[in-house]
């Protein structure tokens, strides 16, 4: 052994050929944070020293290769001054740089994930070997900055300025065949053999078989093209990534920035503006937001293992009600290796409910991302009955018929009789009170909330609800269950709305107040997807169905009379009174035909302004600043209720739960983080001008107090 530290140990493989091993003790995977690094610079200059070196592999013991940076230390790192962290990542570019300028040759052995610093890491390298299994990238837009250790140089000049644009501003995960036919890695093995094809790649270079100073030579010098080549290349791109990084994400826009910059200079220069370049990123208001919600699912993933540990694992699970809803979650279990009946009243709801599974496989299949064989599998998981004969053995049963209290309270009190002893039963209800749910059952103590999102194989939330006598094992075995699903749960307590619906029904009611005012509801859509949401409210409500929307207003007004009820017609009684229940029925506030992939097109209709006449006594103009005003205000106010209430029991989950279940901004970072942002004085000092509108305006006592005092929800990014 050459050198054994905590994460890294250098073993002579044979006479002076080394294994560089990453090894993180105590850890299931790698990941480069100070420590690593530190190490790792102790090792190449040992290397270094070593007479008669003849060439070095770089390999994992994990089953990943290396992850990435600890973005939870490098955090602290962002908060550094400009200079200190220009030099802070030259320091990280003279170590790679010493790696890319060994004396001998160097391969790195891909076997897992490589992604990040990881894989910059591995492009310091002359050559890569990856396991057919494996994936490398560099996603580091996701977090609201760009690749800092070198992967804007190295990648650009290995792979071309088209392919590392897309690779890098995509932030995407590449397979091995991608990574292989762009060039990214040199050969593709069977992951047992990852090792063994480095080390011959290795003596293949030794023996002069490959002129690995030439590979080095590609990375080190400027990018083979000439100013016209690499304007047309850079221009083309700035459109097409301009157009799907949106207003709201600089980062993309900055990668190509700095390419194109450096497209021109040797490695040495090439590096300084990357490094300068990525400071400015790193300091923006949507990095600081980006890289907390990666902190804060962190922080959720935690919470969930917590419950995780405790659960006994559903093997058999079973949805009541066959259709879209109940056809998707039956997908989703089947789909992630869970076997689910599907029990309905008739045969044509099954068979709804089997059409829908089909679909979304049908949908993979076309994609490449299923084949036949695994499609018939997936099929055969859900077993569709009309009676109750195999739920002896089921172990965890989501209810998904009508959001009707009363057919859900004779649904679940009949499906209780047929399950074994200890199965948990859920529901997916997204209004109705869990504990209400629980009076018609003998065993409330197996039952809790499970609220699936529309449609089930898109959203990623699922809200586990707490009832009043729901025991901690039901609530672990559902987490357990969700996230065998492949969904981020997390878990709430009971209430009208619970947490996601509790909070989008006073942002839905400023809207109605401002349509009542006189809004125009387009302007209105238009000045809210400009902020950041994925769609307008008038739009939202329209894919949520008016019905539904009318249903949960109703709910929410008896459940929160003192802010959520509201006096004489508004725009979404209207809208359900002539029957427009949006995409349901092809009109609502806006009217819908079928694209050619068949999904509905929103279209302006012209009627609707008439249709809404007198839900206000009079149009007039509103800015947009107003806009936002009105309808945020509720929004957040609404989050800290059910923070204070105790219905959420973190800041961060209540930020990821409006993330992942209605499309908060995410470059906002949350509903808390956005407050933090304006600052809980300012923030109050806004809703004063608003608090004639009534409770959904007024901030609670304990905001006020935070605000005099310049407290923030979030003291850290880590939340």
């Amino acid at each position: 052994m050459l050198f054994e530290g905590q994460a890294i140990q250098v073993k002579s493989i044979e006479d002076g050929i080394y294994d560089l091993v990453f090894d993180r003790q105590g850890d299931s995977i790698n990941k480069l944070d100070q420590s690593t690094l530190a190490e790792l610079r102790t090792a190449i200059d040992t290397l270094s020293g070593v007479d008669g070196l003849r060439g070095v592999i770089l390999s994992s013991a994990k089953d990943s290769f290396i992850v990435g940076a600890d973005i939870t230390e490098f955090m602290g790192f962002f908060s550094s001054d400009e200079d200190e962290l220009v030099q802070g990542l030259l320091d990280i570019h003279g170590l790679l740089n010493q790696i890319e300028d060994l004396s001998v040759p160097t391969v790195a052995a891909i076997n897992g994930l490589a992604l990040g610093g990881g894989f910059e890491l591995c492009l310091a390298t002359d050559y890569r070997v990856l396991g057919d299994k494996a994936k490398v990238g560099l996603p580091e837009v996701k977090l609201g900055i760009y690749p800092g250790w070198g992967g804007t140089v190295r990648l650009s000049r290995l792979i071309g300025v088209d392919n590392a644009n897309e690779w890098i501003c995509g932030g995407s995960e590449k397979r091995a065949k991608a990574a292989l036919t762009d060039g990214a890695v040199d050969a593709v093995v069977e992951t047992s053999r990852v090792k063994d094809a480095a080390l011959d790649l290795l003596k293949g270079c030794i023996a002069g078989k490959f002129d690995y100073q030439a590979r080095r030579d590609e990375k080190i010098n400027p990018i083979k093209l000439n100013q016209i080549e690499q304007m047309m290349a850079f221009e083309s791109a700035k459109g097409v990534i301009g157009a799907k990084a949106g207003p709201h994400y600089p980062a993309p826009m900055a990668v190509l920035k700095t390419i194109q910059k450096h497209a021109s200079l040797p490695r040495d220069k090439a590096i300084e503006i990357e490094a300068k370049g990525f400071v400015k990123v790193a300091k923006t208001e949507v990095c600081a937001a980006l890289v907390g919600l990666f902190m804060k699912d962190q922080y959720i993933k935690k919470v969930s293992k917590g419950f995780e540990s405790k659960a006994e694992p559903v093997k058999q699970a079973a949805v009541l009600g066959a259709g879209i809803m109940g056809g998707g979650v039956a997908y989703q279990s089947a789909s992630k290796g869970t076997s689910i009946l599907m029990k309905d009243i008739n045969e044509a709801a099954l068979q709804l409910g089997l059409d829908e599974a089909t679909k979304l496989l049908n949908k993979q299949v076309t994609r490449g991302r299923m084949d036949t064989t695994k499609m018939a599998q997936v099929l055969n998981s859900i077993r569709p009955t009309l009676n109750y004969g195999d739920f002896s053995n089921v172990d965890l049963v989501v209810e998904a018929v009508v959001e009707n209290p009363n057919v859900k309270k004779a649904v679940l009190a009949e499906v209780e009789g047929h399950l074994p002893e200890g199965a948990v039963l859920t529901s997916n209800t997204s209004t109705i009170s869990i504990t209400d749910l629980a009076t018609a059952l003998k065993k409330p103590e197996n039952f809790c909330g499970m609220h699936f999102f529309n449609p089930v194989h898109l959203m990623p939330l699922v809200e586990v609800i707490r009832g009043e006598k729901t025991s901690e094992e039901a609530v672990a075995r559902t987490v357990a269950y969700a996230k065998a699903m492949g969904k981020t749960p997390i878990v709430v307590n009971d209430c009208p709305g619970f947490l996601v619906n509790r909070i989008l029904f006073p942002y839905f009611g400023g809207f109605s107040a401002l349509i009542s005012d006189g809004a125009d509801f387009q302007q209105v859509d238009r000045v809210m997807e400009r902020f950041g949401w994925p769609m307008g409210p008038a739009y939202l409500l329209d894919v949520v169905g008016i019905d539904t929307a009318h249903h949960a207003d109703a709910v929410m007004a008896a459940g929160f009379p003192d802010r959520m009820q509201h006096e004489g017609e508004n725009a979404i009684d209207r809208m359900f009174k002539l029957e427009r229940f949006g995409q349901k029925n092809n009109k609502g506030f806006y009217r819908y035909e079928l694209d050619r992939k068949g999904k509905p097109k929103k279209l302006v209709d012209d009627e609707v302004p008439a249709l809404l006449a007198g839900i206000s006594s009079e149009t007039r103009e509103f800015s947009d600043e107003e806009i936002v005003e009105r309808m945020m205000i509720p929004l957040c106010i609404e989050t800290v209720r059910c923070l204070e209430d105790g219905i959420v029991a973190s800041p961060a989950e209540a930020d990821m739960g409006l993330v992942y279940g209605i499309g908060f901004p995410p470059f906002r970072g949350g509903a808390l983080h956005y407050l933090d942002q304006i600052g809980l004085a300012g923030f109050c000092e806004m809703a004063k001008k608003y608090e004639a509108l009534g409770p959904l305006y007024q901030p609670t006592e304990k905001m006020k107090q935070m605000a005099a005092a310049g407290d923030k929800y979030f003291s850290e990014v880590k939340g």
